[in-house]
């Protein structure tokens, strides 16, 4: 069963963004376990969406505790964040 979570980002500052989540979508897309890494904009609006898909739990928590998540994700993107939503799915009827 595979484990899928959404990130849903606001902010004003939508192409810095989206330029800093490029070297975080490589160097996820490389993880053990990572089956999709894929970064997405609004329209309309300052939303980024990051749809990610793992074999487990376990691999998403390691990417969590990755460098890559730590410096990039932490240290650069939730600072220019106005809003950050995160849902972890599981499929249904697995």
């Amino acid at each position: 069963m595979s484990f899928v979570v959404v990130a849903r980002y606001t902010t004003a500052e939508r192409d810095r963004v989206v330029d800093l989540l490029g070297p975080m979508a490589e160097a996820s897309r490389r993880e053990p376990g990572c089956l999709r890494y894929t970064v997405h904009t609004g329209i309309e609006d300052g939303v980024v969406v990051i749809v990610e898909e793992y074999d487990s739990e376990a691999d998403f928590t390691a990417h969590c505790a990755s460098e890559h998540f730590t410096r990039i994700v932490l240290g650069e993107v939730v600072p220019l964040l106005s809003d950050r939503q995160v849902t972890r799915c599981v499929p249904v009827g697995a």
